[in-house]
């Protein structure tokens, strides 16, 4: 008798051990389909999960992996949030990112030069975002600084964002506009002496036209350059970018002399001085040209047609590097 109750004892340990090295290896087999993603509603329970991704062939024993994060103490653990499935995905490399919230993270590139338009344009564009910028009841992050300037224009600092699914655009617009106000305030107290400009504000309005005007980090401080000794000198900036953006959606690709003769607050020909806002969405090298110019006495540029500028001290010399480069080019 108790030879086979031995037996029998026997028999149920190799048995469960057997039982637990196949659960164990099921735990650790890879998923092995096509790359996929799962989005966890909330309040949704671990056996709809389980069964939608059975469904999906991602799970081939859904009842196992209930029971694992019920054995495991974990299944009332499971974040909000969109998954990303690969093929080397096991279940328990799966249940391990539901429970620690390793959703998927997106990116949203601001690029330097765009207007705020543009950024909003991007931002409204992303399905996986939720652009709540138009909602009235949400304190829009821009507002006080719209308040403050008559425009939020140039305040929002160009870089990639990282956000989760069903994130708020105004959560990332404020990342961005604290992060311009933190780049502005460090390099203005960093500033060379001697500028033109008597606040932050008008160093981030002469940035966005530097950040316009080119795409070629040498050239940025002398273009500064040449504005600051304007601005210095009572001259016109004459910059063809503040024209532009005083024209709105009117401006079609082609800058007319009768755009150049029109008067808008931001035409840099008709009026002195900078204009009322900035024009774009300066970079940190743009902000920084503008904080510190290059030395010289130069007063003039003109594009040489491969993205660099000629500059000029004297009328006479820039004159001579319009024919050199855009009269000649034109024959």
């Amino acid at each position: 008798m108790w030879r086979l109750i031995g037996t029998l004892v026997a028999i149920a340990v190799v048995a469960l051990a057997v039982a637990f090295a196949v659960f164990d290896d099921w735990l650790d087999s890879p998923y092995g389909g096509e790359v996929t993603s799962i989005e966890i509603a909330p309040g949704e329970p671990l056996a709809s999960i389980a069964e939608r991704l059975a469904r999906r062939g991602v799970l081939s024993r859904p009842a196992w992996f209930r029971w694992y994060a019920r054995l495991t103490q974990r299944a009332a653990r499971v974040h909000v949030g969109e998954y990303s499935i690969l093929p080397t995905h096991t279940p328990r490399q799966l249940l391990d990112d539901f429970v620690t919230g390793r959703v998927v993270e997106h990116t949203l590139q601001l690029i330097e030069g765009w207007t705020l338009g543009q950024a909003m344009s991007a931002m409204r564009a992303r399905g996986d975002l939720r652009f709540d910028l138009d909602d009235a009841a949400i304190d829009n992050p821009l507002a006080s600084v719209e308040a403050q300037y008559g425009s939020a224009e140039g305040w929002l600092f160009p870089d990639t964002y990282r956000y989760r699914k069903g994130d708020r655009a105004s959560a990332l617009v404020a990342i961005a506009h604290e992060r311009m106000k933190a780049v502005l305030a460090a390099e203005w107290s960093e500033r060379a002496g001697d500028l033109p400009y008597e606040t932050p504000y008008e160093a981030l309005i002469a940035a966005s036209i530097i950040e316009k005007e080119t795409g070629l980090d040498s050239d940025r401080p002398l273009i500064a350059r040449v504005f600051a000794s304007r601005l210095a000198l009572g001259m016109r900036l004459q910059s063809d970018p503040t024209v532009i953006y005083g024209l709105g959606d009117r401006f079609d690709g082609n800058l007319t002399r009768a755009h150049l003769r029109e008067q808008t607050p931001y035409n840099s020909y008709r009026r002195a001085g900078l204009p009322p806002t900035p024009i774009a969405l300066p970079g940190l090298a743009s902000i920084r040209a503008a904080l510190h110019p290059a030395d010289g006495k130069y007063l003039y540029f003109v594009s040489r047609g491969d993205g660099s500028s000629e500059f000029s001290a004297t009328l006479e010399e820039h004159n001579a590097a319009v024919r050199r480069y855009q009269l000649e080019t034109e024959r």
